[in-house]
């Protein structure tokens, strides 16, 4: 067995460098192992086109699974009736939503979130990092792309926050958002697919602010990243303007613009929640896509890793490449008078998981040897 000593003290570089994972029981095992060794219910929508109407199907959700709501967007994307225009409703328990081509790691605090228990989930669509909690209601807005009309959708949104007793002014701005006051109360994004289109977004009500700080910030070490960069903006809680404000009251206000728009009374409401992926068997397979740590996580784009520091034994300079969230290419720079330990360590990390999980197993393995 060869002596490396000094390996505790650069592999908290992991942990002090990056806030993603929590290396404390590791370090603590290792310096325990060399203190040994060394010194719902549905309702089917039966509304029909007729005298001029435009048919619609509206579906809202009954759970705050963030998984199941957003397997159940790509879901009603792919099969939508595109001879009707659709609403959804949802909101999630607390989940930071990830665009397709992000990089969690760059984007997130993964580590604070983990301790928190808040959900990462990556969508299929593009765009920026969010943060979802209860105090946030979510609509998508589903059309056949020959009758898809962005500035409509979001007249329903605008409408229906106005209707509810919203002060104004309400009004769009730029290409994404709608403001109230001067600041940002929704933010939306768009896709389209031959003949789907969809327009999704947010509507803030009493989203913890302080959590949207919390979990979104960047890393603040140098981590060169190849995807898209999230700006976080000024945000305005509605319910500081309109106390009485609540979930059900937007979803009840949205449902009854889309239904104005569109001239329908009464329509019906599907309801959606976590037992319908038994009877959907093409929503459960996507479900459990966006389950997996591959999608979640090993979807990432390539980036690089860097951190340095320096040691009353020797300065350590640690470079890793990852590719899909795995570590790829190692390169370890240190005046340590334990050469060995240090190629054994960059051996031992190429191929591994960028998570605490990999980096544990690469640690045994450098310790075994």
């Amino acid at each position: 067995m060869i002596s490396i000593k000094g390996v505790v003290s650069p592999l908290l570089l992991f942990k002090n460098s990056n806030n993603n994972f929590n290396f404390t029981k590791i370090v603590n095992n290792l310096n325990r192992y060399y203190s040994t060794t060394t010194t719902t219910t549905t309702t089917t929508i039966g509304n029909k086109e007729n005298n001029g109407k435009k048919s619609i199907k509206i579906y809202k959700s009954t759970t705050n699974n963030a998984l199941f709501n957003i397997a159940t967007e790509d879901w009603l994307f792919k099969e939508f009736d595109l001879n009707k225009q659709t609403l959804y409703l949802w909101r999630n328990s607390p989940t930071v939503v990830i665009g397709r081509y992000q990089n969690p790691y760059k984007e997130c605090h993964l580590q604070r979130m983990e301790e928190d228990n808040v959900v990462l989930a990556r969508r299929y669509s593009g765009g920026g990092a969010v943060y979802h909690d209860l105090g946030n209601t979510n609509f998508t807005f589903l059309s056949p792309t020959a009758d898809y009309s962005k500035d409509r959708n979001t007249n329903i949104i605008i409408n229906s926050l106005s209707s509810i007793g919203i002060s104004g002014p309400i009004e769009a701005s730029g290409r994404n958002d709608i403001i109230v006051q001067g600041k940002k109360v929704s933010g939306s994004a768009y896709k389209q697919s031959g003949p789907r289109s969809f327009h999704h977004g947010t509507i803030m009500i009493n989203v913890n602010l302080d959590s949207l700080q919390k979990y979104l910030n960047p890393n603040k070490d140098k981590l060169k990243s190849k995807g898209i960069t999230s700006v976080i903006s000024r945000v305005l809680n509605m319910k500081t303007i309109l106390p009485t404000m609540n979930h059900e009251m937007v979803c009840d206000s949205v449902i009854k613009e889309f239904c104005k728009m569109y001239g329908n009374d009464n329509v019906e409401v599907e309801e959606l929640t976590v037992s319908d992926l038994e009877r959907i068997p093409s929503l459960k397979e996507t479900y459990e896509t966006l389950q997996k740590w591959d999608w979640r996580y090993g979807n990432s784009p390539e980036f690089e890793h860097q951190f340095e520091k320096r040691f009353d034994w020797g300065t350590v300079d640690i470079n890793m490449n990852v590719t899909k969230s795995i570590i790829d290419k190692v390169k370890i720079y240190s005046d340590s008078l334990n050469p060995t330990m240090i190629e054994v360590l960059s051996n031992n990390l190429l191929g591994m998981k960028y998570n605490e999980e990999g980096i544990s197993i690469a640690i045994e393995r450098t310790k075994t040897c």
